[in-house]
């Protein structure tokens, strides 16, 4: 090596020894003929001193250039010691300096705090919070991604991401898992997102896919005997980028024989608990066991699959309560089978005209044709809707909700899938504007029992018929009591299915598989699939079923969402150490680009004009 210490391991108990370091330099300061620099690696910060006089090129140093320094580690003045450094208590005295690598001036500030650190993540080396760098546009720092990286926090970030990927490798081999990778080469199937695909050079006019999960190998890996699988697995999906998606993404994949649902929850559960353990000590866990809650149970109170639960704010069903008011805008919705929803907020009275019209346009956005209220004001009711519901029925609906002074309800009306969206998503912004959200908690739950099927709003985009679409994926085992819904109502069939979410977020899903050939025909029939199609997309599948298939489930984890929330991180983007931009773009590589006509003649390929 050409350096014999790192920057953050130089303590007084190597006083008087010669040492080299090599890294870069983080700030210059020049005192005359005295120039300190500290130097910075991933470990670290030490600051070095050099006499101008004898060691001439000190005088040529600047912000980001690569140097090896050769030196003697000395204690500094009681008056300079820095204790938040680890190195803070030394300096090294510098005799000899090669420049390695000069830098321009970067086009933001890298501010690296090494302050000292606690045992937990990443955080044993480097210390992350909010440093200067990251004031800098996100698009320049996406352009100059490889700096971006050299910043405290996201050296810090992928670290982190480093040791939860390993002590999931190692918790999975110590329960027997065996870890198998899988092609990104594959064949086309649907599996309710858009897929890469990849042209063949050798096979004209065929093309392979990119996985969106190897959700069809890993169930073959268990036709094959395997018993217990994971993968750390790479996946990718053509869809619209949001702070918790990318195209390209990483999972824990797990499959299991012999398994029912529980034996699946059990065993996720307690890898969560070991990972919270490890790298979230201080987080105050709600429940010590994960609450097992229904699709339908959260969706009615909470307006989402995927619940914070961090507050308690529930939604109220209030349907029968105002079906005869005479409120057309309630009774309308009534009679073409919509709902009417109630959604009290604690203290949200003093929300202001403006707030209430930035909440109604959240609504609007979601579908909602508006937002009507109530408050509580110093005993009195007061609401645009008093006039056409009376003053009796506004106080049944302030009983109902548990209603106390200076609290605002907050209605919607319309579909129940609308209204469950619009209240769901008022839950979290009134919760955000009231501080509700305890950063130091975590909230673990399953939600359970999904529907099989649901309306296919993407008509045929998925391989579906143009009314139906699989709630999961078309693998997913129904629930013993729905196998007799299926021929005639497919829409009320429950799925053996399961999701665990974590402060808002789902971090996972998973179901029991259908492992008979019979029904996995009954299946894909139902979602408009043909017998030919069954064949040419999932004859692989439907043929290994005939070689005796064992019950399986299994489970995938998102890695980037769940490592973004134990890093504390507002996007995945700042737990991966190349993401694309909002718009899928790689702006460091300037990918995707275009590619020559040799290429794209060798590939059987022509662009359009268009």
């Amino acid at each position: 090596m050409l350096r014999t210490n790192t920057c953050g391991e130089l303590t007084a108990k190597q006083l008087g020894e010669k040492v080299t370091l090599c890294g870069w330099v983080h700030r210059r300061r020049d005192h005359g003929g005295l120039i300190f620099i500290d130097l910075r690696d991933r470990y670290g910060i030490t600051q070095l001193i050099f006499d101008s006089k004898k060691v001439k090129t000190a005088d040529k140093l600047r912000s980001e250039w690569v140097i090896k320094v050769t030196g003697a580690v000395a204690e500094r003045p009681k008056e300079m010691i820095n204790k938040k450094l680890a190195t803070g208590e030394i300096e090294v005295e510098a005799s000899e300096l090669e420049i390695l690598s000069e830098s321009k001036t970067p086009p933001f500030e890298i501010s690296s705090p090494h302050e000292i650190p606690d045992e937990v993540g990443s955080a044993k080396y480097i210390s992350r919070g909010k440093e200067k760098g990251n004031e800098a546009n996100e698009d320049i720092r996406m352009k100059y991604r490889y700096l971006d990286l050299r910043r405290a926090r996201m050296q810090g970030n992928l670290i982190l991401r480093h040791k939860i990927i390993k002590a999931i490798r190692d918790f999975m081999d110590k329960d027997e898992f065996v870890e198998v990778e899988t092609p990104e080469l594959i064949k086309g199937t649907p599996e309710g997102a858009r897929e890469f695909i990849v042209p063949s050079r050798l096979h004209a006019g065929k093309f392979y896919v990119l996985p969106q999960s190897p959700q069809q190998l890993k169930q073959l890996l268990m036709v094959a005997g395997l018993d217990k699988y994971f993968q750390i697995a790479k996946c990718f999906r053509d869809e619209d980028l949001r702070g918790d998606r990318q195209l390209e993404f990483t999972q824990l994949d797990v499959e299991m024989s012999f398994a029912e649902q529980n034996d699946v929850l059990n065993i996720m559960e307690k890898l969560m608990l070991d990972l919270t353990k490890k790298f979230a000590p201080k987080k105050e866990l709600l429940t010590k066991s994960f609450p097992r809650l229904t699709y339908q149970e959260v969706m009615d109170k909470y307006g989402s699959d995927k619940p914070d639960l961090r507050f308690a704010m529930e939604i109220k069903p209030i349907t029968e309560l105002v079906k005869d008011c005479g409120f057309s805008v309630f009774t309308d919705v009534i009679k073409n089978k919509g709902v009417v929803h109630a959604l009290k907020i604690d203290g949200g009275a003093k929300f202001s005209r403006k707030e209430i019209d930035e909440l109604t346009e959240i609504a609007k956005q979601r579908k909602a044709k508006g937002l009507a209220y109530l408050t509580l004001k110093e005993g009195k009711l007061n609401s645009p809707i008093i006039k056409f519901i009376g003053e009796d029925l506004a106080q049944k609906i302030v009983d109902e909700t548990g209603a106390k002074d200076g609290d605002i309800i907050f209605f919607g009306a319309d579909k129940r899938e609308t209204v469950c969206e619009v209240l769901g998503q008022i839950r979290l912004e009134t919760a955000n504007k009231l501080n509700l959200i305890d950063e130091n908690k975590f909230a673990y739950a399953w939600i359970v029992d999904f529907p099989m099927f649901k309306n296919n709003k993407e008509g045929e985009e998925a391989g579906y018929s143009k009314d139906i679409a699989a709630m999961h994926h078309p693998f997913t085992r129904p629930h013993k009591d729905s196998l007799n819904m299926l021929k005639a109502e497919p829409l009320k069939a429950v799925a053996d299915a399961y999701d665990l979410i974590l402060n808002g977020y789902e971090i996972g899903g998973g179901s029991i598989r259908i492992h008979e050939q019979e029904l996995q025909n009954q299946i894909f029939k139902i979602l408009g699939i043909s017998e030919e199609d069954r064949k040419k997309r999932f004859g692989h599948m439907l043929n290994a079923f005939s070689y005796g298939a064992p019950p399986h489930g299994g489970i995938a984890l998102g890695l980037d969402r769940l490592i973004m929330i134990f890093a504390g991180e507002p996007n995945i983007r700042e737990v991966i150490a190349y993401p694309k931009t909002g718009d899928g773009r790689d702006m460091m590589l300037d990918a995707p680009s275009e590619i020559t006509d040799k290429q794209l003649k060798e590939l059987h390929l022509k662009v359009s004009d268009k």
